[in-house]
């Protein structure tokens, strides 16, 4: 499964729903729909995160010559839900639940009163999510909540200082902007292990299946 490809898909899909049908086929080319319109705004929203998606593949592409085992766009069990990026430690002691998002660029990514906003914007339930997802993962895959570490990295909006640490419920949540992504990961504590990460992907592999639309 490739970075973003699901969220294209939801695009397209969004795109195909708003025509589909005679009537709303000939009212569409007429521009007179305003339903297309709104699909319209949904799929370019779509098609910006898979962008951004796309943009952190090849960033993280970067961490496999160090021995990381980068998975995305993986199903989250029990859930319609995916996960954007998986990674597993060179160590092979810790998972990495990453999430992209892709925020409006005119506004700084902050932390107000504890909570993550991106300018006015309270963005901290969508934090404490990853941080619900890092805790799932942990327990599909059978291992200590404490090794799964949650991060968000945002494109587009700047994070102040280029790094946040946010608290929630399930713990903190890293939030990066791009470029403190990389070092941020390859400074992580631990010596490699090839034999027990390669382990611990195959354990990854086994429960967090390619996600599918309408699985």
């Amino acid at each position: 499964m490739t970075a973003g490809q699901s969220a294209a898909a939801w695009a397209e899909e969004a795109r195909a729903a708003a025509r589909r049908g005679l009537w709303r086929r000939v009212l569409t080319l007429l521009g007179v729909r305003a339903h297309t319109r709104r699909a319209d705004a949904v799929a370019a929203r779509r098609d910006h995160g898979a962008e951004g998606e796309r943009a952190t593949a090849r960033l993280l592409a970067q961490l496999e010559a160090q021995g990381w085992h980068v998975r995305h766009d993986l199903a989250l069990p029990r859930s319609r839900a995916n996960l954007d990026h998986v990674l597993i430690s060179p160590c092979g002691t810790t998972i990495v639940a990453l999430d992209t998002k892709a925020w409006n660029r005119s506004w700084p990514t902050t932390l107000i009163r504890g909570r993550v906003h991106c300018g006015n914007q309270d963005r901290h339930e969508q934090v404490e999510k990853v941080a619900g997802y890092a805790r799932r993962v942990a327990d599909a895959v059978n291992i200590p909540r404490t090794a799964v570490r949650p991060l968000i990295v945002v494109h587009g909006s700047p994070v102040a200082g280029g790094y946040l640490e946010a608290s929630t419920p399930d713990g903190p949540v890293l939030v990066l902007s791009p470029p403190y992504l990389v070092p941020t990961l390859a400074g992580a504590p631990g010596s490699r292990d090839p034999w027990r990460a390669g382990g611990l992907a195959d354990r990854v592999d086994a429960v967090l299946l390619p996600y599918q639309r309408g699985g």
